[in-house]
């Protein structure tokens, strides 16, 4: 059993379902699902009984996901000791595609200097996975907004940043100084993929059911202003092609920029990564 394949079984045990799976691991359903038909193949028994809601645990199932685990947690001791005998310490860490923040160039900057022995790996995430792959396993720390399910994860708030609604520089609301979200209530707004974490959605949606395309990226976000004169939300300051205007919305609560990582990793990196950043987004 190849361990790629139980991170995969892991993430299907714990959402109980495969598109949330699929999107969990940055992947399309058709390969996952092949992926995990080839495990039962190799277990020779079923680990989950489908229904068009989702699936469940079978018996076999539930005893391969306490060993799963148990295997991955340990894999990636051996990792991280295997590394520190090599003289080789990386820390992966994961961006949710906002890498222009200045935060992120001066965490960088002084984490070179302080810790020059460590070599960071960076993971760019789209909008469908507020941790970055953290919940997967494939980053070490995320450095992301909130808010999400932080069930299992903890969470260290950076900074926090007012939120506004992007417009065309030609929408007749773009000419106010500030709006409330209900004036955009006739307006279509980005969606998420389904499966995105419900949390996240709501937020980004002005915390309540909206209608409009579905976007990945930040730039399909902003296509599907200049194009389609969709609206959306997005944090004060951050610059913006000419085409568009950000207008402040009085009455959301703020974006926390936030450093999360998994509830008890032991990771000794995590800890001076997390102290750096606080220290560089605060500046």
């Amino acid at each position: 059993m190849e361990l790629r394949t139980l991170r995969y079984f892991v993430a299907v045990a714990e959402e109980l379902h495969f598109g949330r799976a699929a999107t969990r691991l940055h992947m399309s359903q058709p390969p996952l699902s092949r992926a995990i038909k080839q495990l039962e193949a190799e277990a020779g028994a079923l680990l989950f009984t489908r229904s068009p809601s989702g699936v469940t645990l079978t018996p076999v199932g539930t005893v391969l996901l306490d060993e799963a685990r148990a295997l991955l947690d340990h894999a990636d001791r051996v990792r991280e000791r295997v590394g520190a005998a090599a003289g080789t310490a990386v820390l992966t860490v994961g961006i949710l595609g906002d890498g222009t923040d200045p935060g992120v160039a001066r965490l960088a900057a002084a984490y070179r200097r302080d810790h020059p022995g460590i070599d960071i790996r960076v993971r760019d995430t789209d909008l469908t996975d507020p941790t970055c792959g953290l919940r997967a396993g494939l980053v070490d720390v995320a450095l992301t907004r909130a808010p999400f399910d932080e069930a299992a994860l903890t969470v260290r708030t950076l900074r926090s940043d007012p939120v506004g609604v992007v417009l065309r520089t030609d929408d007749p609301l773009a000419r106010r100084d500030r709006l409330r979200s209900a004036e955009l209530d006739d307006r279509r707004w980005f969606q998420f993929p389904r499966g995105t974490d419900p949390l996240w959605q709501s937020y980004w949606n002005g915390g309540r059911p909206r209608e409009g395309p579905v976007v990945r990226a930040v730039q399909e976000c902003l296509q599907a202003v200049v194009w389609n004169g969709t609206v959306g939300l997005a944090p004060l300051g951050h610059e913006l092609p000419a085409e568009l205007t950000v207008v402040p919305l009085i009455d959301m609560a703020p974006s926390r920029v936030v450093a999360v990582w998994n509830e008890g990793d032991t990771n000794p990196l995590i800890r001076p990564f997390v102290e750096s950043a606080t220290a560089a987004y605060r500046r």
